[in-house]
């Protein structure tokens, strides 16, 4: 045998793994194929859509209220003050958001992007390609968290430039007459955005875990917003006491510390070791189901 017909025959003897010669898992399905998919679907070009619209709804419902009072709540109320400039108008909509838009919005993001396609019978053809079960998991839990985040950050970004347009580009106030000026209200503004992140991510993860164990995306996308109801609904009762610091929507308004000065960082740090302990769970739950689920049938 010559050697050039010796170096073709190991070229193409498989490797220990038993994949075809060349095979590299690496390059399959990469994120940015993963995230233009996405991103082509109606459903994100309607998420996206409402998220730039949101900001400019509230500015419209805020001048058609004129100066009613606001209901109280027992943390702080924002509304009073939703006006006072652009940064205002930003913490207002999270405040007015991130009770349930933004849950809907982070469950439908991850809770869609696995059961969707093996309702449509592509996942089983994407794992023929072939990719590995894990990677092919990672990329869409990756591509969720892009766009869920991304959908966040229109929502914020057009908040922050049409409230300043509306409002002026003036300093925080707060409900309780403190002032914080511009550069220290986009610094706190920076971490209630990223602790949101953190707990948001509770719910999306959940969904997705849901998504694996189901092929409708509508089960997986309502059972994650409907037991994080749930557990909003729980945790209104007195009567459960110190276990309802443990619960998966606890300290889900904890962002609004960062409005006090000085800044009582307590819930802060817990609600984030707790979202990031609750996301690494669900997470994990569903790498462990999907990689015995049978998609072949």
């Amino acid at each position: 045998m010559s050697h050039a017909s010796r170096a073709e025959v190991a070229t193409s003897a498989p490797q220990a793994s038993g994949a075809a010669a060349g095979f590299r898992p690496e390059r399959t399905l990469r994120l940015g194929v993963e995230l233009r998919r996405q991103f082509k679907r109606r459903r994100t070009i309607g998420v996206f859509a409402l998220m730039a619209a949101l900001p400019l709804i509230l500015i419209g419902a805020l001048a058609l209220g004129g100066a009613e009072e606001a209901e109280e709540n027992a943390r702080v109320n924002l509304v009073d003050v939703a006006t006072a400039s652009g940064l205002n108008l930003t913490l207002f909509t999270l405040f007015a958001t991130s009770g349930f838009f933004l849950v809907v919005v982070f469950a439908l993001f991850f809770g869609d992007t696995v059961a969707s396609e093996a309702s449509w019978g592509s996942l089983r053809y994407a794992l023929a390609t072939p990719v590995p079960r894990a990677r092919l998991l990672r990329q869409k839990w990756l591509a969720a968290l892009v766009m869920s985040v991304g959908a966040m950050l229109t929502l914020v970004l057009v908040a922050l430039v049409a409230g300043g347009i509306a409002y002026g580009f003036d300093a925080v106030q707060t409900p309780v007459g403190v002032a914080l000026d511009q550069r220290t209200g986009l610094v706190r503004l920076a971490g209630m955005v990223g602790f949101l992140v953190v707990h948001l991510l509770i719910v999306g993860t959940l969904a997705f875990w849901i998504s694996t164990l189901t092929d409708a995306p509508l089960a997986a996308v309502g059972g994650a917003v409907f037991t994080t109801v749930v557990f909003a609904v729980l945790e209104a009762v007195e009567q459960l006491g110190a276990i309802r610091d443990w619960f998966p929507t606890a300290f889900g308004f904890a962002w609004t510390d960062l409005l006090q000065t000085p800044v009582d960082s307590g819930d802060l740090f817990r609600g984030v070791v707790q979202g990031l302990a609750w996301s690494a769970l669900f997470t994990a739950l569903a790498f462990r189901h999907f990689a015995r689920k049978d998609v072949t049938s």
